[in-house]
């Protein structure tokens, strides 16, 4: 208690509360941008920490992590487009929902619903750091290899009545991830002489073709529907849920956030993984699952929710053991080095004040941000408003400034267009896109982690048998995979008697 008072002392002075707002308020600009993540905008700000005291530098890096995961739901809603790879699921449940005139509501609860995941994931921080980091430990690469199984057979199992094209996406995204050099051996793969390709396709600029220019390529197509789809539109709805939709979502919420706080823990997973999890798992356990992707506003809380609770969760690998778990902490790692922080077990025996500091300022910083982003919700939803011959050239054009800073490359703009017309044929075919996104930002870790496994086993796949956590991961991913099929029969059997 003493080390907690130290430090909402720390989190109320006036600079660091001016950091807390300022880190939550850019974390949620660029989060809405696409292409620009919460590692970008951390990267970007890494000089103006220089010279700054330690607790205030992290406390902001901190603010800019969890703001974008507020912010990335917002162009999900609004246009389909995620501003990065944990708020893909956003886009299952929250686009329809703006799409039937309740763009107010959805931003409403996903704001509730990252707040209360955030408030419920720092609780497990002050309690479970230690433990939870040790736990992590206990994981090898063959329990990571099929902890990120377990998540493609959720998201391919989501896709009930076209599995098979759920399987074939994934499939295709699984390829895409082979591109370039071959981190084992060093050679060249599927990179068609092209230095470019050599570092692999970025899945930012796969994650903006298939959703942003994808979406603007298939209402083009319908672009003579402007007037009526326009009309339909200008009935924004309310700015805040109805009781129905808080009824709806309050459990899926309360889940969803420890199941997002524990797999934020372990070092490479994310916000994705965890969002893409609490989704599938909610339409599993749901009364209503035909529902889902039609606009069912659990869909919608229950992943953010999660990817707010990953977001602080990657933070205790990070502190505890000085392991980054997500790209974005990675930049933080670096940044704290240079302030000369060295994270790991010590660091909360020499420096308690910082720990309880940026505790406390996570507490502040996810009140401050969902007062932000409730506040923004009558102003953003004017986007759908905007005339379709104005709003499209936008998105291209955010697209394509997006794109071009991931690596400055002209290259990129062909991928981008090259993906935009994949995620116009999948659209048009009805292929679930998800699957590809999720199968391309694990599939190099997934590969690597396998090859290790059979490597330290001298070939052997019995090490994916040899701990109790290898077994309860294959037991869900089997479960995950033939419970979507085993609750039509029982439905259809139903229906018939």
């Amino acid at each position: 208690m003493e080390g907690f008072m130290e430090g909402l002392l720390t989190a109320i002075e006036p600079i660091n509360l001016f950091w807390i707002v300022l880190g939550g308020f850019l974390g949620t600009v660029v989060g809405m941008l696409p292409g620009l993540g919460p590692a970008t905008a951390v990267a970007v700000l890494i000089p103006v920490t220089f010279g700054m005291d330690p607790t205030s530098a992290i406390i902001l890096m901190a603010a800019i992590y969890y703001g974008a995961m507020y912010g990335g739901s917002r162009s999900s809603i609004l246009l389909n487009t995620p501003g990065d790879g944990s708020a893909i699921a956003a886009t299952f449940d929250g686009y329809p929902m703006a799409q039937k005139g309740q763009a107010g509501q959805a931003m409403a609860i996903s704001a509730v619903a990252s707040f209360i995941g955030g408030i419920i994931a720092t609780f497990g921080f002050i309690f479970l750091a230690q433990p939870l980091a040790n736990f992590a430990l206990k994981f090898g690469p063959a329990e990571y290899f099929l902890l990120m199984l377990l998540t493609l057979s959720a998201i391919v199992s989501l896709s009930i009545g076209k599995m098979i094209k759920g399987f074939i996406a994934m499939c295709l995204g699984l390829l895409l991830s082979t591109v370039g050099i071959d981190p084992q051996t060093g050679i060249h793969r599927f990179t068609l002489d092209n230095p470019h390709l050599s570092e692999g396709i970025d899945f930012l600029i796969v994650i903006i073709g298939v959703y942003a220019i994808g979406e603007v390529f298939y209402n083009f197509l319908t672009i003579n529907k402007e007037k009526k789809s326009q009309d339909k539109k200008s009935n924004m709805g309310k700015v805040w849920f109805s009781k129905e939709q808080w009824k709806r979502s309050k459990w899926p919420i309360l889940r969803s956030a420890p199941l997002g706080f524990i797999v934020g823990v372990l070092p490479g997973a994310g916000g994705s993984i965890a969002s893409m999890i609490s989704y599938s798992t909610e339409k599993q356990i749901s009364k209503k699952p035909d529902e889902f992707g039609k606009g069912a506003v659990e869909g919608l809380a229950a992943p953010e929710s999660a990817n707010n609770a990953a977001s602080v969760g990657a933070m205790i690998p990070l502190l505890t053991m000085g392991i980054p778990g997500s790209g974005t902490t990675a930049v933080m790692l670096g940044a704290l080095i240079m302030l000369g922080v060295r994270p790991g077990p010590m660091l909360f025996e020499n420096d308690p004040g910082m720990i309880w500091g940026l505790i406390n300022s996570m507490f502040i910083g996810n009140i401050v941000l969902v007062i932000i982003n409730i506040l923004l919700v009558g102003l953003l939803v004017k986007v759908l408003k905007t005339p379709a011959k104005v709003l499209y050239p936008l998105i291209i054009m955010l697209a394509f400034i997006g794109t071009y800073t991931l690596s400055y490359s002209t290259v990129d703009f062909y991928l981008l267009l090259i993906f935009g017309v994949i995620g116009l044929l999948m659209k048009v075919m009805d292929f679930p896109i998800a699957p590809l996104v999720l199968a391309l930002i694990v599939g190099a870790d997934m590969e690597q982690n396998f090859r290790m496994a059979l490597v330290s086993s001298n070939g052997s796949v019995s090490i994916f048998f040899s701990s109790w956590i290898s077994v309860v991961l294959l037991i869900l991913t089997v479960l995950s995979l033939f419970y979507p099929l085993i609750m039509k029969l029982f439905l259809n059997k139903k229906s018939a008697n």
